[in-house]
């Protein structure tokens, strides 16, 4: 039991250093490139990303996942998945290459086609790079991520901030994320020991892609329903809406992706390990819950009440039309950490059949809500998503009420003591406003407080979220 809590928070530490280091370097190159680049000139790349992401789902196929999920995968199916993969994706870019004017005209802008064709090929770099993932992801040596993503980021940061110097616009955005990746894959194969072997196997592609197919099936419609608002967005106003509102998901997705996805990647191999403990998979899946709201709900707050001054200062005042959808953001993530503990476990104990009827579920809901919204505002576009983050919640929890017999009435009461602290922090934070000080004094002023006041919060609950961590840091170091 030890030595499994030691693998986890091991893992989980340099997932969390990877994510970490990547995010602020990103985080530091986005404030560089914001201030010299136009809001516009991220809405076009975004117009592009769009398709791009939805293709980048077929790079998975499912199947990593599924290398991930089978107790026995061996060389041959890592092998099979990965030539597969590879012929895959090298047809979706040819797909993307000759759609590239299409897509354009649909957009009334001829420029995006030479910027997709390049940027497209980021799906065959992936379909490289894919199997990779799987096997460190399993092999829980999370390590060689940390090297081969803050090799990438640093790399890819010095060249796009110096391209964007240069008067390169778009091409600079471009070149950051094509770049970013290259390196990342090359740095992955130089120091990851597992290489292709020459095997293939069509009844090892079968069972996998019997397992794989439901999860693609069901991440493909979670990318067309995430990116469908953005094309509607783009479609149906402007490239500059379209900014604003990518923009605001940016600061609260940097806290999310580090956190919840470092958490997200250690817990469904581990979870797999011991999937046939239901008891085991329910008290990973509360304190997973427990323990990521602890951390991301007076983050969330925290930067959602200090919005305006955070994006003033760091992004120049042209970027703050962002502000209200940030805040909305923040709201949404906040509860991520019941999406995907829950998801994890579903996913864990093999049933991919309950998982997809979930998606489907979620996102025929989630399309109902942005039809009603659509045609009246970005903004109102943007608060249907907390609705419909309200309603998945529910939906994704429902399955775990009978395979775990923890509901989700159980699990909103775990985070629920950390969620009401949290606003309580973060209106006493935004008090500091009035105080009318300068910005960066305002913000150092509202940290120390959100901070005080969030402790004093867990101890007069008499929370052990805290001691947890603290006690695991204690054992790991002996």
């Amino acid at each position: 039991m030890n030595n499994t809590k030691h693998n986890v928070f091991t893992n989980l530490i340099w997932r969390f250093a990877e994510r970490s280091g990547a995010q602020i370097v990103q985080f530091i190159v986005s404030l560089v490139l914001a201030r010299i680049l136009m809001p516009e000139m991220y809405g076009t790349v975004a117009l592009i990303t769009v398709f791009i992401t939805i293709l980048q789902v077929f790079v998975d196929s499912g199947l990593g996942n599924a290398l991930i999920q089978k107790r026995n995968a061996d060389d041959l199916d890592f092998s099979t998945v990965f030539y597969t993969n590879l012929v895959f994706c090298f047809v979706l870019y040819l797909l993307l290459f000759f759609c590239a004017p299409l897509i354009a005209d649909f957009y009334n802008n001829l420029e995006l086609i030479p910027y997709i064709r390049v940027l497209g090929l980021i799906l065959i770099i992936s379909g490289v790079k894919n199997v990779q993932q799987a096997y460190v992801s399993r092999k829980l040596i999370f390590k060689k991520f940390f090297f081969a993503t803050l090799g990438g980021t640093v790399i890819a940061a010095i060249v796009g901030i110096t391209m964007a110097i240069n008067g390169f616009g778009v091409w600079a955005l471009i070149a950051q994320l094509l770049l970013n990746l290259i390196i990342d894959t090359l740095i992955l194969w130089l120091t990851v020991d597992w290489k292709p072997k020459l095997m293939f196997s069509f009844s090892r592609l079968k069972g996998l892609f019997s397992y794989g197919w439901k999860l693609l099936a069901s991440s493909l419609l979670d990318a067309i329903y995430r990116n469908l608002t953005q094309l509607i967005i783009g479609k149906k106003y402007s490239s500059k809406d379209l900014a604003f509102y990518n923009k605001g998901d940016h600061f609260p997705n940097i806290i999310i992706t580090n956190i919840n996805s470092s958490i997200d990647s250690v817990l469904l191999p581990t979870m797999s390990n011991v999937q046939e403990n239901k008891e085991k998979v329910k008290n990973m899946t509360r304190k997973s819950i427990k323990i990521s709201t602890f951390v991301l709900a007076p983050l969330m707050m925290g930067l959602a009440f200090t919005s305006n001054n955070v994006v003033d200062l760091l992004l120049t005042a042209k970027w703050l039309p962002c502000v209200p959808y940030l805040c909305i953001f923040c709201i949404t993530y906040m509860f991520y950490p019941i999406h995907t503990a829950n998801l994890n476990a579903i996913k864990a104990m093999g049933r991919s059949d309950i998982f997809l009827k979930l998606e489907i579920i979620k996102k025929i809901v989630g399309i109902i809500i942005l039809l009603i919204t659509m045609n009246i505002s970005v903004m109102a576009m943007a608060i249907g998503l907390i609705i419909s983050s309200v309603l998945s919640q529910i939906i994704n929890s429902w399955p775990n009420k009978k395979l775990l017999n923890y509901s989700y009435i159980d699990q909103l009461k775990d985070i629920m003591p950390y969620i009401l602290i949290s606003v309580i922090m973060g209106g006493m934070v935004y008090l500091v406003n009035f105080l009318n000080l300068s910005l960066i004094i305002t913000l150092i002023i509202q940290i120390i407080v959100g901070a005080i006041i969030y402790y004093i919060g867990l101890k007069l609950i008499k929370d052990d979220s805290l001691q947890y961590i603290l006690d695991t840091i204690k054992i790991k170091r002996k």
